[in-house]
């Protein structure tokens, strides 16, 4: 890790300052207007992007400002999710407009060269006196553009009653595109239900971060928490309760369209996950001709694993995977589907490896890439299928080289080492939510690792991107969310993002200091780790 520069130091400084809530509106000592604080600095937001030049005075958004769009339906929808963003706090009118004009916000969306050469994802923001203007070759990289503007603003524009402003952005121009393409986030809604709502705000923090992929963990042996038409009882008796007893709940199949709209409309992929053939105890509790014995066993509310298996010797098991995973994928219009794989302990090698041989090719033929937890190496991956690795510093060298080896015969990988990654750790020995079966994971070690160089011996092209699950054994609310995911869940969506050259604890740390008052503004409740120099009070 290099050490940064006193320049830097000095910039992180007095970016703590800006944050920490001054205001044209306040009045100094005497009754004379305060200064209006300086604009954070170009390019101190994160993820930390590509490239940042700093130049002219930049733009303010004042109650004259127009958001300008034009024909590509992105611009408008980009537009009005800006406008709804910024209305409550600015009290500005910010019509959004498709006539032409040289002022206000700009939304571009362009297949000429300089975007393409962005990709997918990236964007580019000008901040000039008279406009801000934002231009990308997708609709994608034109909402990841808008997050960098509002992460540019102060951090009251979050908060949803008028505040004094001033709202400016720094001058000069931003150059951005993502390292990896795949930047994600789990949320198991088995072990504890989350509703609909409580989702759509976890989308909306991911999407602040610039990640792009919802894993939902949908069943295990606590709930299955999918309607399955085909198979009633698996939601209606199988999502019946939760770990500790709890009601449950599943979602209907318009709930499960709902949060992939909504997904949708901030940037992100949906990629469900039908956990087999371990972590089944719903599944095999809701219909007995799942169990080799023909014997339903009772609902399960505890957290042990590894003692639940589909029977992998029965026809029925695979018309159960056919059918579920066919309603699925017909729900779902992302790439991939996940079908677990992991902690399998009650399913022999050889019953493990005839099942993913079953399966894999049933997720095919419904026009989805498989994903699976890495042990799935350990059998034969389809081509083109995708391993999470969850291991960790303590996970044996035959198993990392299981994955490495798969790695290197075309197997794409997801890193979310358990020890890095896992936001349901805890973060110290006091740490009142969470388990420490991997180790804790403070804030630091949950930034300070690089997923190109993480397995050794993998290829680096190989590695499609970073994941941080969050497992809910101990968390039922979404206060219980917010303090585990924040304020690691940035770090993670960081490494995706951000060039490896930008990799830097001590520059990290005071750019996500800066974070707080944002954070604070959105009513996420954040665990104040003493290696970040949170602004005061």
């Amino acid at each position: 890790m290099r050490k940064p520069h006193r320049s830097t130091r000095v910039i992180g400084a007095l970016l703590l300052v800006a944050a920490a809530g001054l205001s044209t509106a306040a009045a100094a000592p005497g009754g004379a207007p305060r200064t209006a604080p300086e604009p954070t600095p170009l390019g101190r937001v994160v993820p930390a992007p590509l490239k940042a030049e700093p130049a002219g005075p930049g733009y303010e958004i004042t109650a004259k400002t127009a958001i300008r769009v034009g024909a590509h339906p992105e611009e408008r929808r980009v537009g009005e999710y800006l406008a709804r963003l910024l209305r409550p706090a600015t009290g500005f009118p910010l019509p959004v407009t498709d006539r032409a004009g040289g002022d206000g916000i700009r939304l571009r969306v362009s297949a000429e060269p300089a975007n393409r050469a962005l990709g997918g994802e990236g964007y580019r923001m000008i901040s000039a006196r008279r406009s801000l203007t934002l231009t990308s070759w997708t609709g994608a990289g034109l909402f990841h553009g808008a997050q960098t503007l509002r992460q540019h603003l102060p951090a009251a524009v979050e908060k949803r009653t008028e505040q004094p402003g001033p709202w400016r952005v720094a001058g000069g121009t931003v150059t951005d595109t993502p390292r990896y393409a795949y930047r994600g986030a789990m949320l198991d809604v088995a072990r504890h239900f989350f509703p609909v709502g409580h989702v759509k705000r976890y989308i909306d923090q991911l999407a602040l971060y610039k990640m792009n992929t919802l894993h939902l963990h949908l069943s295990d042996d606590q709930g299955w928490r999918i309607a399955v038409d085909s198979w009633p009882r698996l939601a209606s008796y199988g999502g019946s309760t939760q770990v500790g007893g709890g009601p449950g709940g599943f979602y209907t199949k318009d709930q499960y369209r709902e949060i992939v709209s909504y997904a949708a409309s901030r940037g992100l992929e949906v990629v469900p996950e039908i956990d087999m053939p371990g972590h089944t105890n719903a599944a095999l509790a809701s219909y007995a001709e799942l169990n080799c014995d023909g014997v339903a066993p009772p609902l399960y509310t505890g957290t042990a694993v590894g003692f639940s298996s589909l029977c992998v010797k029965k026809d029925v098991t695979y018309d159960f995977v056919d059918d579920v995973i066919r309603e699925l994928a017909a729900l779902t219009p992302g790439r991939y589907l996940h079908i677990g794989g992991d902690e399998a302990h009650s399913t022999s090698h050889e019953d493990f490896v005839a099942f993913m041989d079953r399966v894999q090719p049933v997720v095919a033929r419904y026009g989805k890439t498989v994903v699976g937890w890495h042990q799935l190496a350990g059998a034969r991956p389809a081509p083109g299928a995708v391993a999470q690795y969850w291991g960790y510093d303590r996970t044996g060298q035959a198993e990392r080289d299981e994955v490495v080896n798969a790695a290197k015969s075309g197997t794409r990988l997801v890193l979310s080492p358990a020890d890095r990654a896992y936001l349901d750790h805890k973060y110290d020995k006091d740490t009142p939510l969470g388990l420490k079966w991997a180790g804790y994971v403070d804030v630091r070690r949950a930034y300070d690792w690089d997923p190109g160089t993480y397995l050794a011996g993998a290829p680096a092209d190989a590695v499609l991107g970073v994941e941080a699950p969050l497992w809910t054994e101990t968390l039922s609310t979404p206060a219980h969310l917010d303090y585990m995911a924040f304020p690691r869940l940035p770090g993670i969506a960081e490494l995706g993002w951000s060039p490896a050259a930008a990799h830097d604890w001590e520059a990290y740390r005071s750019r996500l200091a800066a974070q707080a008052p944002r954070w604070d503004a959105l009513g996420i409740g954040y665990y104040r780790s003493p290696q970040v120099p949170w602004p005061a009070g």
